[in-house]
């Protein structure tokens, strides 16, 4: 199963999409849009759940492509 994504601010600036558990960022961008365009294309192909952090790290939104379990 694919880890969830999160959008988050980069270590050195800009923004980062990151995979739940991984040390590295899956991309760096310049701007939020780019990443959460970036995470959502993503999220369609790996059936994954999008997070998305606002700068100070609070999850701004979710968005869910996988398989709905509930």
């Amino acid at each position: 199963m694919a880890a969830n994504l999160h959008v988050i601010t980069g270590r050195k600036g800009g923004w980062d999409v990151k995979r739940d558990g991984a040390v590295k960022a899956s991309g760096h961008f310049d701007t939020k849009e780019e990443a959460i365009e970036f995470a959502e294309k993503e999220g369609k192909r790996y059936n994954v759940e999008v997070f998305i952090h606002s700068e100070n790290g609070k999850i701004e939104k979710r968005e869910s492509f996988g398989k709905n379990l509930y």
